[in-house]
């Protein structure tokens, strides 16, 4: 069996010119980066910008598991299935972090003969626009410094300094550090911490921001420090945007890449769900609505997580309404849910699937809170029995959701044709009525219960002293009816990651929350959940390896 790095290796690409031609996108509409990437130009996305919106499809999980469930996939593959037929579809993805493609998960173009290629490129440097997200970061962290070594004239409190430093790695030993150690021309002594650049403000405001003006003025409201009054200290303040802006000025424009079988693909930011807000650009979601008549998108981990933030986040901000909703899962995962161990879990197991299967339950009954029609897939696996496929089609279609196996992993777009056809009979027959999940007047605790109790199904939120104190300072600040963006762990409907299943009536721990101004919205960090992750004992890394010919092995 060809592994994913060698089905991608091995794909004739068109040149990315015919891909955009197919759209109606010119060359001079183009910024090539070599024969198979480009940015789309602000010119085509003014130029399409008054055309009709297409259908928006979301794509999100069940919790994830080591068993794996492919959202990614499922997205890549039914984007391909529309093609296959005659339907006029863009996908809308995130780009990959360094992260994971080093340490535990790999990449994200997909898998099988539902990829995103050029693979290579995608998951390691792409186009450049991580790196462009954490100069600016790092930047606006050398100007804050500096400000302080120069005579510190915004009289900013050391002990109270909110910007941290990022790079898109996991390590997890800049976490917490400290700098300007050595001489006074070093700089003042203090405790510094480092993110990861998915979880960066910089990294929500690209993927918020819907032009370069909207670009500038929400950098301008990030929060940097606290002066000695307790005032907040804004970018604006260090002066510091125009020259953010300018870093960030090509990361600004979408990516235009192919799949296996040609679809276009806008693959455009990279926020991860867990830590930060899950979703893609906006520009790349509305652009894709416009150049198409259906947009695939998709939000990261589980529907706890991305779906919520795609939902109470991203649509909340910018009026954009889904029309459906594919969850995806897979026997083995479901299964896994029950109790059964990785190593067993391709023996048929009526039993475990039965108790397991109340994860996708949860999932679906919180999806249907928003009054968006749900379609559940399976991600198709050989060792699925007839009977487990049964029981679970059965199980989604007693609760009003369509069901489709999918078998794209194998087959390409073939293998999601009835996925794409049940969507399709979904979007001609369901009416979406999307509503968020809850209000903007509503109190930040109450936004956080709100979201514990509807989504997660915890009993009660307990509040660390230092979080109860911060939730208080920003209501007074005028925070108060901004959305939350729960940072929580992925595995898990709750804060605790070996919760499996449907946990009931559970605490939820919230032990930080803090504004992302520029962004708009409040994290609320709980459990024991990271901004900056570690590697793993055996991480992906060593396994990746390059020959003399140039030739990558190892990356997937």
């Amino acid at each position: 069996m060809k592994t994913d790095i060698q089905i991608a290796q091995e794909a004739v690409m068109q040149p990315i010119t015919q891909v955009a031609e197919s759209l109606g996108i010119t060359m001079e509409e183009l910024e090539l980066y070599g024969k198979y990437k480009a940015k789309i130009s602000d010119e085509y996305i003014n130029k399409v910008s008054s055309n009709p919106d297409g259908k928006l499809i979301l794509v999100t999980a069940i919790n994830p598991t080591p068993a794996g469930e492919g959202k990614t996939t499922i997205s890549i593959g039914l984007g391909q299935a529309f093609g296959k037929l005659g339907k006029k579809a863009v996908i809308a993805l995130r780009e990959p972090s360094l992260g994971p493609c080093f340490g535990i998960k790999g990449g994200a173009a997909g898998g099988g003969y539902a990829q995103v290629v050029p693979m290579e490129d995608l998951n390691l440097h792409f186009t450049g626009d991580f790196h462009a997200i954490t100069s600016a970061n790092n930047l606006l962290a050398a100007l804050l410094d500096n400000h302080i070594q120069q005579g510190n004239e915004l009289q900013i409190d050391t002990r109270q300094i909110v910007w941290k430093r990022c790079e898109d790695m996991n390590d997890r030993v800049l976490r917490n550090i400290v700098v300007g150690l050595g001489s006074k021309t070093d700089g003042v002594v203090r405790e510094d911490h480092f993110v990861i650049t998915v979880a960066s403000e910089i990294m929500a405001i690209l993927c918020l921001a819907s032009d370069m003006k909207d670009l500038k003025e929400r950098l301008s409201r990030i929060i940097v420090a606290y002066n000695y009054a307790g005032e907040p200290v804004t970018a604006g303040q260090l002066k510091a945007v125009g020259a953010m802006a300018a870093l960030l000025k090509d990361a600004m424009k979408p990516n235009l890449v192919q799949t296996l079988e040609h679809t276009p693909v806008l693959v455009h930011g990279g926020p991860f769900a867990n830590i930060a807000h899950g979703c893609n650009s906006v520009r790349a979601t509305k652009t894709a609505l416009k150049m198409a008549d259906y947009c695939i998108t998709e939000a990261g981990f589980g529907a706890d997580l991305g779906a919520e933030k795609f939902f109470d986040i991203k649509c909340r901000m910018t009026g954009l309404k889904p029309d459906a909703v594919v969850l995806v899962a897979t026997i083995r995962a479901l299964k896994y849910n029950g109790g059964v161990a990785k190593a067993d879990l391709n023996a048929e197991n009526l039993e475990a699937l039965q108790k397991g299967i109340v994860n996708l339950e949860k999932h679906i009954e919180n999806l249907q809170k928003y009054g968006v029609p749900v379609v559940v897939t399976l991600n198709s696996f050989l060792t699925d029995t007839e009977a487990e496929i049964s029981y679970v089609k059965r199980f989604c279609e007693e609760r009003n959701c369509e069901f489709a196996l999918s078998e794209v992993w194998a087959k390409g777009g073939e293998g999601g044709v009835a996925l794409a056809e049940k969507v399709l009979e979904t979007l001609e027959k369901k009416e979406s009525n999307f509503r968020v999940l809850y209000e903007d007047e509503l109190s930040l605790k109450e936004k956080i219960e709100t979201v514990a109790r509807e989504i997660y199904g915890a009993g009660y939120v307990n509040y660390a002293p230092a979080a109860l104190k911060q939730l208080s300072m920003l209501e007074k600040a005028g925070f108060g009816k901004l959305p939350v963006c729960m940072a929580k762990n992925q595995y898990s409907l709750s804060d605790d990651p070996t919760l499996l299943g449907r946990p009931v009536g559970f605490e939820l721990n919230v032990r930080e929350v803090y504004v992302s101004a520029g962004a708009g919205f409040v994290v609320v960090l709980t459990g024991a959940v990271m901004t900056m992750p570690g590697l793993p004992k055996q991480p992906v890394a060593f396994d990746i390896d390059v020959d003399e010919n140039g030739k990558i092995t190892g990356l997937f």
